[in-house]
Formats: C-alpha cells, structure tokens, sequence
C-alpha cells in the first residue's frame, strides 16, 4: 500500500485557563525561539479526542476499547452475561487465568488486600499497568474462558489455547487503539504501533503565567465574625496555540485490518476513523479546571493537508514569537502560515498529489484562505477528507 499522510495544523485561542498542568499546579510550558510559551502537552489533547469520540457519539461503542488496570473485572462480567452459572469469585479466577495467558501479568494491589476486612472476598486482581483493550477482545477472551470452564488451569495449559488467547488480544483493535496505539511492556509482540502522532500544542507568541488569588466565604458566617473562610491561589495564562497532528493513513488501515463488521470492504473502517480523527482533534478540548475558567472555545483556523511524501510540521513559522503588537495574535498568525506553507512545499518539492482544505472564521483568517479548498463548516470537511482517503486507498499501490 501506498504511504498516505493526513496533516492537520489548527489555531485555537485559549482564554485565561489551566487546561493542561504541571507536578506544581501551573500550566505547562516550554521554550521555543528563545522566549516560554504556553504548552498543552499531547497526552492531554489524545485524552480529550478518545473522550470525544464516546461523549460526542462518533463512533459505536464496539469500535472504542477501554484502557485500564481492572482487566480482569472487565473479562469476568463478560463470562457470566455469556454464562449465567460462572459468576463471583468462579469468574474472577476463570478471568485471571484468561489474561494472563494472553501474556498481561496481574496481581491483587496490596493497598486493597490490607485494607480488606476479615471474612470480605479477596480484592479481585489487577494487571501491573494500564491496558487498553477493544470492546471485541474483551469479549473474544471472555467466550475462551468460557469455553474452558470445566478446568480452565488444563485448558490453557494447552500450547494452541493459550496461544489463541494470546491471538485473540491482539485481533479486531477498536478505533482509538488503531489511531493511537498500545505499548504492554511485559507483552511487547501485542504491541501496536500508533497511527497518529500529536505535537504538543504551543503557544505562537511568548507567555508568562499568572496567577489568582481567590478567597472563599463561609455561608453561615455571622456579621461579626469576618475575613475568608479560606484562601488560596491558581496559575493560569492564555494563548492562542498551534496544534499539530499527523495520521499515518496506510498504518491506520494496517492497524485495523480487515475492519470490524465482516460484511464491509475495508476502506469503510478507514474512513470511520479518520473522518472521527479528523472531527474530534478538531472540536475536542482538555478539561483541566474547566469549571474554574469556562475556557471553551474552538479553533479560529484549520488546514488539512492530504499528502503521500512525509508529514510536516508547520510550527516554525512560529519561530520567531509573534509580537501582537496590532492587539491580538491570530491575524499575524494566520499571515506567518500563509507565508511559510507555499515557501517550505516550493523549497521542497510541492507534490501534485497534495490535496488541502481550509476551514476558517472571521476577517483575521482571510489569508489563508487561498492555500486550499474552503470548507463551509466541520461537517463538510470531514465529509471531503473522508471521501479523499477512501479514493487513495482503492487506487493500487
């Protein structure tokens, strides 16, 4: 198969806010051209997309999978729905054994175990580390053990049983695996390797943080009896930020294989992802103290590149700081990337295949207008990606 990249490059402007904070409490940072800038790191944003996918319905539960420590909880409740008799500790231990076979090691947490009373059930255990696993390997598991019930220790016991369970944790990965995937470090041939990188999102110009004081009042307080009932501080900045990620499409089609209806050709599971990539990287947005500042806004601009050479990462327009001096950052933004994207594709080699689409609002994003086809809003460039993606993948390598 041919490589095929998706490259989206977003402008977002962020109001006072901590989406994203630090071992301290203070929004993350970083320096970039000499000067701090604001930093929402990339787990954060993976985070948020995973999220939305499921908050926003963009995919059926069977595409999404579950990341994890209570691996074990999650395989027993499937044994006894499949198998009302196999339930409690019966199914715990069936699971346990399951798992295990498949290569994830698990244990019964020692702060669970001490603090369980006399005559309490023993705590059910737990693997070493998160895993993330597809809502169909769960359940692929779970009819294993089923099927060996009787003697589950003999059954797996068994080379091919156990190296069918082995098999079936690593078959039919769900969505977000595909896009953005797993790293078992005790299992490292059920390894997959991820679809999509995110750049931590930075911010275009310099930022220092600030911080608020705040004081709360207890309500009960007689008018005698003043001052705060306590006091206390948080760190916060704004900034509009520069957003960055790149799909590898031919690996996403590989991560998935044959998809996961059997009834569909296998472009149709390709283009359910990433036009889900490609809605929720857009419209998704990190919830640290979101109640505290309410910072929900959504991009001022967006640019989707389709290309077959390499991604690339337009961030070094932003190099050198932008300055705000016209007030604002996003029109001065938006002239350094309508500047830089035709020099840096001109400089090394425009490829004729690149497909580009633009989704904007307001005056200060007119520049950019020119680089590719407007989108009227989200919906009809998902729609146009999609489509674009499934045409490249039916072409023959």
């Amino acid at each position: 198969m041919n490589r095929i990249f998706l490259d989206m490059h977003a402008l977002q402007t962020v109001p006072p806010s901590n989406l994203n904070r630090d071992d301290t409490g203070a929004p993350k940072s970083a320096v970039y051209g000499g000067v701090p800038r604001a930093r929402v790191s990339s787990q954060a944003w993976k985070r948020a997309t995973r999220t939305y996918f499921k908050d926003e319905h963009l995919l059926e539960p069977g595409e999404l999978g579950v990341r994890t420590k209570k691996i074990v909880e999650a395989v027993a409740t499937r044994i006894t729905d499949l198998d009302p008799s196999l339930k409690g500790e019966d199914a715990l231990r069936i699971a346990d054994e399951t798992v295990q076979a498949a290569g994830l090691k698990t244990e019964v947490p020692k702060r669970k175990a001490n603090a369980a009373k006399d005559g309490d059930p023993e705590p059910a255990p737990q693997s070493k580390y998160l895993v993330f696993l597809s809502a169909r390997q769960l359940d692929a598991l779970a009819r294993l053990a089923v099927d060996g019930a009787a003697d589950i220790t003999a059954y797996l016991g068994d080379k091919k049983n156990k190296a069918k369970a082995k098999q079936l944790a690593d078959s039919h990965h769900s969505v977000d695996i595909a896009l953005f995937g797993r790293m078992v470090a005790d299992a490292a041939d059920i390894n997959v390797d991820a679809a999509v990188q995110v750049a931590h999102a930075l911010s275009v110009h310099r930022v220092d943080n600030e911080s608020d004081y705040y004081t709360a009042v207890d309500d009960e307080n007689t008018d005698e009896e003043t001052g705060a009932g306590m006091i206390g501080t948080v760190d916060f900045n704004s900034a509009t930020l520069y957003r960055y990620a790149a799909l590898g499409v031919h690996q996403l089609a590989a991560n998935l294989g044959h998809g996961l209806r059997e009834d569909e050709p296998r472009t149709d599971p390709v283009r359910r992802a990433v036009e889900a990539f490609v809605h929720g990287f857009t419209a998704s947005l990190p919830t640290g103290k979101i109640n505290t500042f309410g910072h929900h806004t959504l991009p001022d601009a967006l640019i989707v590149k389709l290309r077959t050479t390499r991604p690339v990462s337009f961030v070094a327009a932003f190099e050198d700081p932008v300055s705000g001096e016209r007030g604002g950052y996003v029109r001065e933004a938006c002239q350094r990337l309508a500047q830089y994207i035709p020099d840096i594709e001109r400089a090394y080699g425009h490829d004729d295949s690149t497909l580009t689409w633009v989704l904007r609002v307001g005056p200060h994003t007119q520049n950019l207008a020119a680089l590719g086809t407007e989108a009227a809003n989200l919906g009809e460039l998902v729609t146009a990606v999609g489509q674009a993606v499934a045409e490249r993948l039916e072409k023959p390598a």
